[in-house]
């Protein structure tokens, strides 16, 4: 998901839902390939930087959720939600994106629209979000109805941007979490579909995070340290998605049989 702000060409076609995030706490930790690669559809492959896949994991509220030709969603105008994901590419052409595992949030309608209007993988979850002194945010999401429910709780601010953070240059670790345009989805029958995404962003900012409780990561089968490998915060983003499109599997090579004639 762009973060820099720079320009560039928007996709074809036109955008079919606009929402806006705000406040995001956004945490990455460096994993093995290996334990990714055996989480994703056979037509992505994890991409990797510094040696390493990445997971990451972001709280954040949501308002102005709009599909085009429609008003504003109303009971959606603060949205809390918890989305973990990691970061991918297309074997067959090589476009990079993100690939989500979750997406938590309160609000049951906004489960199911998100299930079936954009195949994403939506839980239904308690999820509060509130301010403390110096804008601190307190953040905490358990999901409903499951054995071992999902639990993240967490305190985090924003320290303002860099210029580390604001140039946000090509070979980064900031420009490969960050400049994503492609969304990566998988249906229940395993079909991965793949959205363009826009976004207009503040600036990226270093952020400090206490985290007290995460187990999100146990759910794939990765046990994640408790300190995360990367910390940042961002203000708010508005976000477009365009239609979601299939994602053909590479065609592996096949042997070619040749007659042999004896001389």
């Amino acid at each position: 998901m762009r973060m820099s702000g720079r320009p560039r060409p928007l996709p074809h076609g036109r955008w079919t839902l606009t929402e806006r995030w705000n406040d995001l706490l956004i945490a990455h930790w460096a994993v093995s390939p290996a334990a990714v690669a055996g989480l994703l559809p056979e037509c992505l492959q994890a991409d990797i930087f510094d040696g390493a896949a990445w997971l990451g994991i972001t709280p954040f509220w949501m308002d102005r959720i709009r599909v085009r030709g429609f008003p504003t969603l109303p009971g959606l105008n603060m949205l809390p939600v918890l989305n973990l994901r990691t970061y991918v590419r297309d074997q067959r052409n090589g476009v990079p994106g993100v690939y989500v595992f979750s997406i938590d949030t309160g609000n049951l309608f906004a489960v199911l629209m998100g299930r079936m209007g954009q195949h994403l993988p939506c839980h239904w979850a308690d999820v509060q979000i509130q301010y403390n002194d110096e804008r601190e945010v307190s953040f905490f999401s358990r999901r409903r109805l499951a054995l071992n429910p999902a639990v993240f709780q967490a305190r985090y601010r924003g320290l303002g941007p860099t210029r580390k953070t604001a140039e946000n240059r090509s070979g980064s670790l900031e420009f490969f979490l960050m400049e994503r345009n492609t969304l990566y989805t998988s249906t229940r029958s395993g079909q991965v579909l793949r959205s363009n995404l826009h976004s207009v962003s503040w600036p990226l900012e270093m952020a400090e995070a206490e985290i007290e409780q995460n187990t999100l990561g146990d759910h794939l089968g990765l046990h994640l340290p408790e300190q995360p490998t990367s910390l940042h915060y961002l203000r708010r983003m508005a976000l477009y998605i365009w239609p979601a499109e299939r994602v053909r599997a590479r065609v592996a090579a096949q042997p070619v049989r040749v007659a042999v004639t004896p001389s």
